[in-house]
């Protein structure tokens, strides 16, 4: 069964979302730190029986109270007693890159078509399904999103194709393998090139 982690709350484009962790005040279960990492693959269940897939490619911290180092009246452990209306506005604020969807017919490795609403909750995936996402109708693996995140990730595209093809290689075949490889080392070249400024 897949975590609640997240809630949509913005967007940057169509395919770039912006998800405010769930915390303890939201849900009694809050996700771990863990469950939010880089490279945590992610499904944004939508009506009409798709579910968009993402991963999580950047996080944010957001604290309002930074700065404002006046004094208080009451101690941050009494607030709630003192204080019931006082939010906690500090959270955390993760980027998720949509790769794709699933529905009737299988996976899709392209740009949703759906625009996913504000609230809409966001999924952590587990390993098998996110393995389940990757594989075609032959039960081959794919990677058909690898030009969308260049494209869209920025400073974090590398690492993340990196982190994704790690996470696939358990469930990948010797063949499959024998691409990531070749797909790791083309990564770690232009990772290294492009640093490089003539």
């Amino acid at each position: 069964m897949s975590k609640r982690i997240a809630k949509v709350v913005a967007s940057n484009s169509h395919v770039d979302y912006v998800g405010r962790v769930i915390d303890r005040l939201d849900a009694g279960d809050a996700p771990a730190a863990d469950d939010y990492g880089f490279a945590q693959f992610v499904e944004l269940p939508v009506d009409g029986g798709e579910t968009v897939v993402g991963v999580i490619y950047d996080t944010r911290l957001v604290n309002p109270e930074y700065g404002s180092l006046g004094p208080r009246l009451s101690p941050r452990s009494e607030l709630s007693v003192l204080s019931p209306d006082y939010l906690n506005e500090q959270g955390v604020l993760v980027g998720v890159l949509l790769l794709g969807w699933r529905d009737t017919q299988g996976s899709h490795h392209t740009v949703p078509r759906r625009v996913i609403p504000v609230g809409q909750e966001i999924l952590a995936v587990g390993g098998e399904e996110a393995l389940k996402f990757h594989r075609d109708a032959r039960g081959g693996m794919r990677l058909h999103y690898f030009s969308q995140v260049l494209a869209h990730a920025g400073a974090f595209a590398l690492p993340l194709l990196e982190a994704i093809l790690e996470s696939l290689e358990a469930g990948a075949s010797p063949e499959e393998r024998q691409r990531f490889c070749v797909l790791r080392k083309s990564l770690a070249w232009q990772r290294t090139m492009g640093g490089v400024r003539l």
